[in-house]
């Protein structure tokens, strides 16, 4: 159980780096704040707010994975290698796929309330 408990600790661990050191997760944090303000000044419905909750992690998620990612490239092979390039572009490129379709998805849901 004390193993189990730990493993919280080294999750938050994890989103203080992010949320401290990433700059681009800290433009997606930011954002994340503006859609919630904006969902309560719209007052979207229960399902609305389930698929802006679950965008937000997954564009979060993605970006703290896209951030593991390239940190461990760094560590295993410091030097410019091309097939390391391909690995941190396509792990961004996943990134910006999840952020276009949340983007996508707050359109939706707001551009109606908005006009």
């Amino acid at each position: 159980m004390k193993l189990f408990l730990k493993s919280f600790v080294y999750a938050a661990e994890g989103i203080k780096h992010c949320i401290l050191k990433e700059r681009n997760f800290m433009v997606h944090c930011c954002l994340a704040v503006v859609v919630i303000i904006a969902g309560f000044a719209f007052k979207i419905h229960a399902t609305e707010w389930m698929i802006v909750c679950i965008n937000i992690g997954i564009v979060l998620g993605f970006e703290m994975l896209n951030t593991a990612l390239e940190r461990l490239c760094n560590l295993l092979h410091p030097q410019h290698h091309p097939f390391v390039k391909i690995i941190k572009d396509v792990a961004a490129g996943a990134v910006l796929v999840v952020a276009i379709i949340a983007l996508i998805c707050g359109c939706i849901i707001f551009l109606p309330k908005i006009f």
